[in-house]
C-alpha cells in the first residue's frame, strides 16, 4: 500500500521564508525566480496606466469602480492559491480587502506577465485554472515579443479579445473606458542598428 499523495495548501506558503517566491498550483508548491526588470517595468507601467483611471484617487480622473493589486495571494480553491502579476476585481465584489491574505474572492481581471521560464506555465497551467475557477478577463503580456493578448471567457473556454503590440491603441475588455498605448508599457524599443 502506497502512502497518500500529501496536496500542499496556503500554509505551506505561509512555512516559506517571506522572500520566497511561490504558489500551490493543483495541489503542488511551485517556486519562480525573482522577476527581470523588464517584467517589473510592465507591472508597474500596467498597474499605473489601468490603477489611476480605474483605482487610484477612487477614479478621479476615470470611471473608477475597480481594486487593481500587484503579487496578492489569491485563494481560488483549498490546492490553488495563486499570485497574479496583477489582478482586478470589481469593488462591489470585494469590498474592503486591505487586511486579507488570502483574497478569497475569484478577481474579474488577471495579467500574468511571462517570461521564457515560466510562459508555459502561466500561457497553459494558470491560464485552464484561471478558465475553471471562472476568472472573466485575462491578459497575458509578453515583455520579450512586445505582445499583449487579451482573453475573454465565453462558458468553458478562452476566446482571444485581441493581440496587441507597438503602434496599437485600444480600448481592450475590461477597460474599454480608456485608451491603452500598449507600446508604453514595455521598455523603451531597442534603436534599429545601421
Amino acid at each position: 500500500m502506497t502512502a497518500a499523495l500529501r496536496l500542499a495548501t496556503y500554509d505551506d506558503l505561509l512555512a516559506l521564508d517571506e522572500d520566497v517566491r511561490a504558489e500551490v498550483v493543483r495541489g503542488s508548491l511551485v517556486v519562480s525566480p525573482a522577476p527581470l526588470p523588464r517584467h517589473s517595468k510592465v507591472q508597474r507601467a500596467l498597474g499605473s496606466f489601468l490603477g489611476r483611471p480605474f483605482d487610484d484617487d477612487h477614479g478621479v480622473g476615470g470611471p473608477g469602480g475597480w481594486w487593481i493589486l500587484l503579487e496578492v495571494d489569491v485563494r481560488l480553491s483549498r490546492h490553488d492559491i495563486v499570485r497574479p502579476d496583477l489582478a482586478g476585481w470589481k469593488r462591489e465584489r470585494l469590498v474592503d480587502p486591505w487586511d486579507m491574505r488570502p483574497i478569497d474572492v475569484v478577481p474579474d481581471w488577471v495579467c500574468e506577465i511571462t517570461s521564457p521560464s515560466n510562459a508555459r506555465h502561466d500561457r497553459v497551467t494558470k491560464a485552464k485554472l484561471y478558465l475553471e475557477s471562472r476568472v472573466p478577463h485575462l491578459w497575458l503580456v509578453d515583455p520579450e515579443t512586445r505582445v499583449l493578448e487579451a482573453l475573454v471567457r465565453e462558458g468553458d473556454r478562452w476566446m482571444e479579445a485581441g493581440r496587441f503590440s507597438d503602434g496599437d491603441v485600444v480600448r481592450i475588455p475590461s477597460f474599454e473606458a480608456i485608451e491603452l498605448d500598449v507600446a508604453r508599457i514595455f521598455p523603451p524599443a531597442p534603436a534599429p542598428t545601421p
